[in-house]
């Protein structure tokens, strides 16, 4: 099988974010373990929502700055392929359009990883919390609504973003 050359960064595919959570949780283990001995799970689990929350805001300003044509729901919708990379994520879409957009998560390898890690208890905070704070970041006009995750042991996740302005 012929792959493409890697040896340029333009040649190299973009990284998907299960890796990048990957790496992430990573490094973030052993420093949310110091905060819950010292500060108690509470109190670490207040200060890495916190942080993570924030920077999934900026983490999405930063994708929407790259939007040439501005930011909307079909533009939010085409980034799904970075968080379903890697078979990352299994998704049942149910529902798409420039208004709607409303989808079931069947498998999440996100939870599989953070349990094999011993992060399965902080996994919500790790990605799950992000998502709705990403679309505050990227576009304040989506709204996401989700009831349930595989993360907290759910047989699926429930995704309904909508957005509340007409867009254009």
């Amino acid at each position: 099988m012929m792959t493409e050359p890697t040896d340029t960064p333009a040649a190299k595919p973009a990284m998907g974010m299960l890796e990048r959570r990957g790496i992430e949780a990573a490094i973030l283990k052993p420093v949310y373990e110091e905060m819950a001995a010292r500060l108690g799970e509470a109190v670490a689990q207040e200060i890495l929502g916190a942080a993570i929350t924030r920077a999934a805001v900026e983490s999405a300003a930063a994708f929407a700055a790259t939007e040439p044509n501005g930011t909307s729901l079909t533009s939010f919708a085409e980034l799904q392929p970075l968080w379903t990379k890697d078979d990352a994520l299994r998704l049942e879409v149910l529902h798409q359009d420039e208004t709607r957009f409303d989808y079931n998560v069947t498998r999440c390898r996100y939870a599989e990883m953070y349990r094999e890690m011993g992060l399965g208890h902080i996994g919500h905070l790790l990605s799950c919390n992000r998502d709705a704070a990403f679309c505050t970041g990227y576009d304040p006009s989506i709204k996401m609504e989700r009831t349930q995750t595989i993360m907290q042991g759910a047989s699926h996740c429930d995704f309904r973003y909508r957005v509340d302005k007409p867009q254009g």
